[in-house]
């Protein structure tokens, strides 16, 4: 098969490098940097440059950009696919893209699926692509009732076939209230504590639980400050979660109940356990 991949950064770069490594597919890959394209050439990731003014080439499209760009280049190319072509987007939201993209592929006849691969590094960008990047990572679709069930298949296979260990199913909403808490507040977490005036002190006086704590600071802020606007419901849910139950253990250090302290950081590793 011939897979387009839109948008050759960190994720559309891995996905084409793991794809040309891993399968017998040709793969033609477009960016607007067309140094980008070279590159990706040169270094095997792709046949051929996609090109968005003739589209129906490909069988498959991965469209790894920003939620607004994946929405706007897809309605770009929409008229100009065969039907039947699949289409994945690989937006960090679900529901905010699906339900925009979703009345345009039935219009023309395209199997789109919303998808979202949980893998990443803090850097962006096709030079920090790699082709290992999704081994045993989990690969989030979600599909509507109507989807056509031969072309969902055939999407999981593709993704297993590049390393992904997992594939879960979920619907639009479901994934954004669930990645509001898993992704999206740990990145706001991590660029609110970074910010203490006590943090330039660290060298030397710190360890694992810092690292981990603030690695999701050097981020990507126009993609992730897009992401937290079209999710803002849910975030914000997590937001005032999160701030109450910090209230909580300000509150009993604050009028010195060790008892109550205790017990609130005993909940919170019994819940650990749980999960």
């Amino acid at each position: 098969m011939n897979i387009g991949v839109i948008g050759m950064g960190l994720i559309g770069g891995s996905l084409a490098k793991a794809i040309s490594e891993n399968t017998s597919h040709t793969v033609l890959g477009f960016d607007k940097n067309e140094s980008v394209i070279c590159r990706a050439k040169l270094l095997g990731a792709i046949k051929e440059e996609f090109s968005l003014q003739n589209p129906s080439c490909c069988d498959i499209i991965i469209l790894a950009l920003y939620p607004d760009d994946t929405i706007a280049v897809f309605k770009e190319i929409a008229p100009l696919l065969k039907p039947g072509t699949a289409v994945i987007d690989c937006a960090g939201v679900k529901e905010y893209v699906c339900e925009r993209i979703r009345p345009v592929a039935k219009e023309y006849g395209i199997n789109f699926i919303g998808g979202h691969p949980m893998a990443g590094i803090e850097k962006i960008g096709f030079d920090y692509s790699n082709k290992e990047l999704f081994k045993d990572a989990s690969m989030i679709l979600t599909p509507y009732a109507d989807t056509d069930i031969k072309t969902l298949a055939e999407v999981k296979k593709l993704f297993e076939s590049v390393g992904f260990g997992t594939t879960t199913i979920v619907s639009p909403r479901e994934h954004d209230e669930v990645i509001a808490y898993t992704s999206q507040l740990a990145h706001i977490l991590s660029s609110a504590y970074i910010k203490s005036p006590t943090a330039p002190r660290h060298h030397g006086m710190s360890a694992g639980s810092f690292k981990d704590m603030t690695r999701v600071a050097y981020l990507n802020e126009n993609m992730w400050s897009e992401l937290f606007m079209e999710n803002r419901e849910n975030l914000l849910f997590e937001i005032d979660t999160l701030i109450k139950n910090l209230s909580d253990y300000k509150s009993a250090i604050e009028n010195e109940d060790q008892a109550g302290l205790t017990a609130l950081l005993k909940d919170g590793r019994n819940i650990k356990e749980n999960i």
